[in-house]
């Protein structure tokens, strides 16, 4: 049987069960006798609410019905149904349950709707905001190739170069943006899970800096992190694919050629990773969209080869996952971008 099925018969059978309980403890201490309908009609409620499917509800008003006629109607203890206040009540009882249950139902199919439309308008923006920026690099090298194939013996070995580096860094940057959209592919589908494992902190900074290092030789980062043994629960992969994310966006947006700030700071329930650049700081717009998709979404520039939007989106959403928090202010020399993630958490898979 199903796992999810076997759930949703546990609790259809449990929760009637305790409000059946908590209505014979009622009227025994309490010595009323007329809420037990009611209670018993919030058990169909808190059924439907955490089941999938009309079933499930349907089953509970059922049971609910004969909990009542058998507990609270005369003769007490004892299905009886040929009395007719038995049956009215029994009718009037099963119709608002099921009611309920219908209701509830809808509300979730609703709710659902709404979330897979939210998804889907995601999913939109992003193909929106990657087209025009694949489109850019793309005509790029095949106008840069193109040059090369047919005016090969006419370029000096400068141009040649020249072309072929600029192929490299499109190349590159296509690379990124790849590997971008596989990282919050993975977040937003609902049938893959979080591959969390805890990752002790040294080993992460060391692998991001390595990677970060091979992207950007020549940029110099001051790291800072605790001196004490630290171990997170974490998707390791993602967790380096944001926190190379928001070092390159220093480069890119600050305008600055000073060394970028990496700074890990360990607090009781959580750690916390700062990457601070000394440039010209966040305009008022961009603080207020800095986690859209689409709204900074890696627009390139003769001075830019990485936008905010996407970027950041799929930071926002890894970070979520976690169950973290991401930031991003000015500070007075620049701006500065932080995420959190807790230091308890389950090891094994998440969804």
């Amino acid at each position: 049987m199903n796992k999810n099925i076997r759930r949703n018969i546990l609790k259809t059978v449990l929760i009637p069960s305790l409000c059946l309980l908590v209505c014979i403890i009622i009227e025994h201490y309490l010595a009323i006798d007329m809420v037990a309908p009611a209670i018993m009609a919030l058990a169909v409620f808190l059924v439907s609410r955490v089941t999938e499917g009309y079933v499930y509800g349907i089953v509970a008003s059922i049971l609910s019905v004969l909990a009542l006629n058998f507990v609270f109607a005369f003769p007490y203890f004892a299905f009886n149904f040929s009395i007719p206040e038995n049956i009215i009540s029994a009718l009037i009882m099963l119709i608002i349950t099921i009611m309920t249950s219908t209701v509830m139902t809808q509300l979730k199919w609703q709710e659902k709707v709404r979330a897979e439309s939210a998804k889907e308008k995601m999913r939109g923006n992003l193909l929106r905001a990657v087209s025009h920026d694949f489109r850019t690099p793309l005509t790029t090298i095949y106008g840069s190739s193109t040059t090369i194939i047919e005016n090969y013996d006419h370029l000096k070995k400068e141009q040649i170069l020249q072309l072929t580096t600029g192929i490299r860094e499109d190349t590159q940057w296509l690379m990124n943006m790849v590997e971008n959209i596989l990282s919050i592919t993975r977040i937003d589908n609902g049938g893959v899970r979080l591959k969390k494992n805890s990752v002790v902190l040294e080993e992460l900074i060391n692998s991001v800096l390595v990677k970060f290092k091979k992207r950007y030789p020549n940029q110099k980062v001051t790291v800072s992190i605790p001196d004490e043994f630290i171990s997170i629960p974490m998707d390791a992969v993602l967790i380096e694919q944001v926190t190379i994310n928001l070092l390159e966006n220093a480069i890119v947006h600050s305008g600055s050629i000073l060394p970028i700030d990496f700074i890990v700071e360990d607090h009781p329930e959580h750690v916390s990773f700062i990457v601070r650049d000394y440039g010209k700081g966040l305009s008022e717009e961009k603080l207020q969209n800095l986690f859209e998709t689409g709204t900074y979404n890696n627009s390139r520039s003769s001075d830019s080869r990485k936008g905010m939007g996407i970027g950041l989106s799929i930071c926002k959403t890894i970070i979520t996952a976690h169950h973290g928090t991401l930031s991003g202010r000015n500070h007075a020399d620049g701006a500065e971008f932080c995420f959190t993630l807790p230091k308890a958490g389950p090891s094994a898979s998440e969804k």
